[in-house]
């Protein structure tokens, strides 16, 4: 697609959008994924959201093998999404939620699309551990393309408190548990995610760099979750503990 097909195509999804309908059917199987990315980046612009930072998806094996791909997506992190710890949720004004369990990676400074893992390691300025708020809003796994040209499912993200970056312990060897009213559902540790998670943010910057934008000073990054996807409900309490980070929690009444 040209640049005039991207922006109309970016129009249709958002009047389809208005009216409820997240992957336009007249959409179904039309789209590249590099196609896809052009639409949300454009779709992002178009509403005038304040872009903060990006989220990297399906890094996990697990989340890999429930959705049945076999490559990160990225999508955008807004402002008004940006939510403390302790966040509760009103399920009624969800739609069909779920979470993931990640640390936030936030740069101190810009990377060049050949970023190697040292380069990220030397540019982070700081680490929350953090949950993903993620919306299935359509079929994700049968319209990946129509996904992430909705943003990748992202609905928020609720952060615990920082780690400076000068005290954190080696991310690969982080281990998490996750438990939902108290109770244990997961584990994981953060070679799950691509072997660590600043591999994440390697692939962001060379991936990005594809589409005319770049990781910058200041850019939360979600880096990927250590499990697979939950679903959320309501009158749940969420926790996430990552040895050596800290926790996160969240509730939906």
């Amino acid at each position: 697609m040209d640049d005039s097909e991207i922006a109309m195509a970016v129009a249709e999804f958002e009047t389809a959008r208005g009216r409820g309908e997240y992957f336009p059917a007249a959409w179904f199987n039309r789209l590249s994924l590099d196609d896809a990315y052009r639409i949300q980046l454009g779709l992002i612009r178009r509403r005038g959201g304040q872009r903060i930072g990006w989220k990297v998806g399906l890094t996990a094996t697990a989340i890999q093998q429930q959705f049945g791909v076999h490559e990160p997506v990225f999508g955008c992190l807004l402002a008004e999404g940006r939510l403390a710890s302790g966040h509760v949720f009103r399920f009624g004004e969800l739609n069909q939620p779920g979470f993931e369990n990640e640390l936030c990676i936030v740069m101190g400074s810009d990377l060049k699309p050949g970023a190697t893992r040292d380069d990220v390691a030397a540019g982070v300025a700081r680490v929350h551990p953090a949950f993903e708020i993620i919306e299935t809003r359509g079929d994700f796994t049968r319209q990946l393309a129509l996904a992430l040209a909705d943003n990748a499912q992202q609905k928020g993200f609720v952060l615990g408190p920082a780690m400076e970056r000068a005290a954190l312990p080696a991310l690969d060897t982080v281990t998490m548990n996750v438990r939902i009213n108290g109770r244990k559902v997961a584990a994981g540790d953060g070679a799950a995610v691509l072997g660590h998670p600043y591999n994440s943010v390697v692939w962001l910057a060379a991936k990005l760099a594809q589409f005319g934008e770049k990781v910058s000073a200041g850019d939360y990054i979600m880096s990927g979750s250590f499990t697979r996807q939950f679903p959320l409900a309501a009158g749940e309490r969420i926790e996430a503990d990552f040895t050596g980070i800290g926790s996160v929690t969240a509730a939906v009444e």
